[in-house]
C-alpha cells in the first residue's frame, strides 16, 4: 500500500474509532500534502512526504518547548501524542553505520574537500536520508568529516 493511501486509511480508521487526536492529526498532513501537491503541481513522492512528516515533528518539538516553558502541560502532552502518529508513517531511523557511509557516499560523489562544501553535500544526502534521520544530526556528521579532511 502507497504510503498516501496508507495516511487516508489512518485517517477513515481515526473517524470511524472516534480516535480525534489522530483524525486531527490525519487531517493537518493531508492538508500539508494536497497544499505540497498544488506547488508541485503533481503528486508528492514518498520521499517529499516523508519531508514534510518529518518537518511536522520538528515543528511540534518545538511547540513542545515553547508550551512546557509556558507551564502548558497539557498542550505539551497533545503535542507528543501527535509526534507519535506521526512518527508511525515514517521509516525506521537509520543506524549510525548506515548512516556514516551514505555520508561518505555523498562526500565522494560530490568532491567535497572542505566546509564550504557542506551545501552540496547535504544536497544530495537530505533526499536520501528523509525521514529517517534528523536534518542537524547529517549536518554535524557531514561537518566532523569536511573538518577532518
Amino acid at each position: 500500500m502507497e504510503l498516501l493511501e496508507k495516511i487516508e486509511q489512518a485517517l477513515k480508521d481515526a473517524i470511524k474509532g472516534q480516535d480525534e487526536d489522530k483524525r486531527n492529526t490525519m487531517r493537518m498532513l493531508l492538508t500539508a500534502i494536497k497544499n505540497k501537491e498544488k506547488e508541485l503541481l503533481r503528486q508528492p513522492t514518498e520521499s517529499e512526504i516523508h519531508q514534510l512528516i518529518a518537518r511536522a515533528i520538528k515543528q511540534r518539538k518545538d511547540s513542545i518547548e515553547q508550551f512546557l516553558r509556558g507551564g502548558r502541560n497539557d498542550l505539551a502532552e497533545k503535542e507528543k501524542k501527535e509526534i507519535e502518529i506521526l512518527q508511525s508513517f515514517l521509516p525506521k531511523p537509520l543506524e549510525a553505520e548506515a548512516l556514516t557511509a551514505l555520508v561518505a557516499e555523498a562526500i565522494r560523489e560530490t568532491g567535497a574537500a572542505s566546509l564550504k562544501d557542506v551545501g552540496k553535500v547535504m544536497k544530495v544526502l537530505m533526499p536520501r536520508v528523509a525521514g529517517r534521520a534528523d536534518g542537524k544530526t547529517v549536518q554535524e556528521m557531514v561537518r566532523a568529516r569536511l573538518g577532518a579532511s
